[in-house]
Formats: C-alpha cells, structure tokens, sequence
C-alpha cells in the first residue's frame, strides 16, 4: 500500500482544484480521500484575498471530483468533513462564528458525496458526539489540528466508512 499526501497546509479547494491533473490524478489512485473545507470556511472570517463561499466551495469540489470520476471511473473516493473541535457558545467569538459558518460547508459535502456516488466520514458530528463527554483537550491543542487522540478518533470513522 502507497499513501500519498497532496494536501498544503492553509489551502483552500480552488487550490486544489488548480493542482488536482498534477497532485492526484497522475498518481492514478486506485482510493482517494478528501479532506478540504475549513480552510475555505475562514476566508469568509478575515481579510482573505480569494474568499471562499459555500457556493464557490460547492462549485470547485463538483469540478474536482467530476474530473475525478471521468479520468479515474473505478477510483474509490471517500469525502471526509470538515470539523471544529470546539461548543463555543459566545457569540463574539471567533470559534463561535465559525461553528454558525460550518454546516454550509457540511452540507456541500454530503451533497457531493451524493451526487458522485462516494463514502463519506461525518467527522464534524463524530466531535461533536465525543464532545458531550470529553472536553475538546482531549482531541486538540486547538478546534482544527487533532492530537493522536483526535487522529485516531478520525481513523476509526475513516475505518467504518470504508469497511461497508
């Protein structure tokens, strides 16, 4: 088994989608996983030069797996939702307008995963289960980059999705 990792830290899915011949359809994966949206869902936040909405998001994820399904057709795919690990409840804070933001993202994941026929991990709502007993700590240092714990968290749904 090869893994390889296309993935750039603080991208957003235009990026991809101008990389995607080069980063992954090359490699002619016989599985793919995705995993992009939180990214996106910031620009919205601050002063961002190509601010990402859930349209524009939608738009550049059906372009990459539409690309996908045609050069790839027995590629397996399995989206993976974005996340925050976090309940904030303020409403001047910045987590908290980002968890108000994120189920626009969510629901243009699912839809995806829909349309294109692929597995989807609904990791957002796996947190937010784990949530009710654990504090966030427990999965990150922060709402966005899990800890082992929170990884392995995530390896479990990935495991589930694609053992059906």
């Amino acid at each position: 088994m090869t893994i390889i990792n296309k993935g750039i830290g603080g991208d957003i899915v235009t990026g991809h989608q101008r990389r995607w011949t080069d980063d992954v359809l090359r490699h002619k994966p016989d599985w793919l996983s995705i995993m992009i949206g939180i990214n996106d869902l910031h620009t919205e936040l601050g002063n961002h030069p190509d601010v990402v909405t859930p349209e524009i998001y939608e738009n550049a994820y059906d372009d990459i797996l539409c690309r996908t399904k045609e050069r790839l057709p027995d590629c397996g795919i399995l989206l993976i939702e974005p996340f925050y690990i976090s309940m904030e409840t303020s409403p001047n804070s910045l987590r908290h307008r980002v968890l108000e933001l994120l189920p626009a993202y969510i629901r243009v994941v699912h839809q995806m995963s829909e349309k294109h026929e692929t597995r989807l991990v609904k990791t957002h709502e796996m947190f937010m289960r784990l949530l009710r007993h654990h504090d966030s700590d427990t999965f990150c240092p922060e709402p966005i980059h899990p800890n082992p714990t929170g990884h392995l968290a995530i390896a479990e749904e990935v495991y589930a999705a694609l053992s059906k």
